[in-house]
């Protein structure tokens, strides 16, 4: 870590050819009393958006430090690519006492954000983290059009830890954060890239290091471009199926994260899992055997000790008993 470094801005990009010079020209505006590198981390795109990554680093050298990387060492998750191997690599080349996260079809929108969070962090010790709002742009025929993100649900509060993850009250957004350069070789778990989603387990790791502080104020877009992770398998699965393992991925995440914090926030895990599962069942087969499926993937698929999920255990033999009896019902009415 170099100390006269402020910040590190991390970028992955993958097949961002239309997004990626937005991206990296939102960043290089920043506007700051401090020296900041740009760490990019290109995965072997085939649309041309190494070419324009090349391109960027060979005009602004002293700014930006490009990595370009292989899709042999891409790790996937549920049997789908991630940019998991990439966003590793990149933290670890980072330099810089604070780290903020950007992916490559996503933007800024305040000149003065870097400065904005650096403040924040310098001033108040106890923070690990600064975070702020996001915008979301969607794509209105060859445009995108920036609209307002939904904010219901979401802690605001100036200052917050990770109690409130665990309660599903926040949501620390990648493309809004920015941290504490706390990366070692130890910092990240081996259940880190099995998971689905990289922006909320980093959440959890950080939240062990301090609380969170917001910044009340809209700096990034998200694109909702529906090519990222989050929707992988969406066209493959149909919407109902993908939803149920959408919200299985994640129960892991809490599961993992509950047993990291060795359950001092279990009650908050376990409530939230229960809105999770609230999530599936609606998407479910109306038969015994989906219902039955669920209950042995709580049993025997689930992380964590048998007697911590027995609270979902015993709802859901509830609803299949419930089932069950409605259907037996229907059957002695036709007799």
């Amino acid at each position: 870590m170099d100390k006269n470094l402020m910040v590190s801005v991390s970028i992955v990009t993958y097949n961002h050819k239309n997004y990626i010079s937005q991206c990296l020209d939102s960043v290089l505006m920043q506007e700051t009393t401090f020296p900041f590198e740009i760490i990019l981390g290109e995965d072997e795109s085939n649309d041309g958006t190494r070419e324009i990554c090349i391109e960027y680093a060979k005009k602004f050298p002293d700014k930006i430090k490009l990595f370009l990387r292989s899709r042999k060492d891409v790790i996937y998750v549920n049997g789908y690519a991630s940019g998991r191997f990439n966003m590793l690599e990149n933290l670890k080349s980072t330099n810089g006492n604070y780290i903020a996260l950007l992916e490559g079809d996503d933007y800024w929108t305040d000149p003065l954000k870097l400065q904005k969070q650096v403040d924040i962090l310098e001033e108040n010790k106890t923070l690990v983290a600064c975070h702020h709002w996001q915008k979301i742009a969607i794509q209105k025929d060859e445009k995108y059009l920036e609209v307002d993100s939904p904010k219901d649900g979401y802690y605001s509060q100036p200052v917050s830890n990770v109690k409130a993850i665990f309660s599903n009250k926040l949501r620390l957004k990648s493309r809004t954060l920015m941290f504490r350069n706390i990366i070692d070789d130890n910092f990240f778990p081996d259940w880190f890239t099995k998971m689905a989603f990289g922006d909320v387990p980093l959440s959890f790791l950080l939240g062990k290091h301090g609380d969170f502080g917001f910044l009340d104020e809209e700096m990034a877009v998200y694109r909702q471009s529906g090519k990222g992770v989050s929707t992988a398998g969406l066209s493959e699965l149909g919407h109902k199926q993908f939803t149920v393992q959408h919200f299985k991925s994640w129960i892991e995440i809490w599961d993992y994260a509950d047993m990291h914090y060795n359950y001092k926030f279990h009650k908050e895990a376990t409530a939230t899992v229960f809105e999770f599962y609230n999530k599936i069942i609606p998407n479910l087969p109306f038969t015994l055997g989906a219902y039955i499926g669920l209950l042995k993937y709580n049993l025997t698929e689930r992380q964590l000790l048998f007697y911590k999920t027995l609270p979902h255990t015993f709802w859901l033999l509830n609803l299949i008993f419930k089932l069950f009896t409605k259907k037996v019902k229907k059957k002695l009415k036709k007799l």
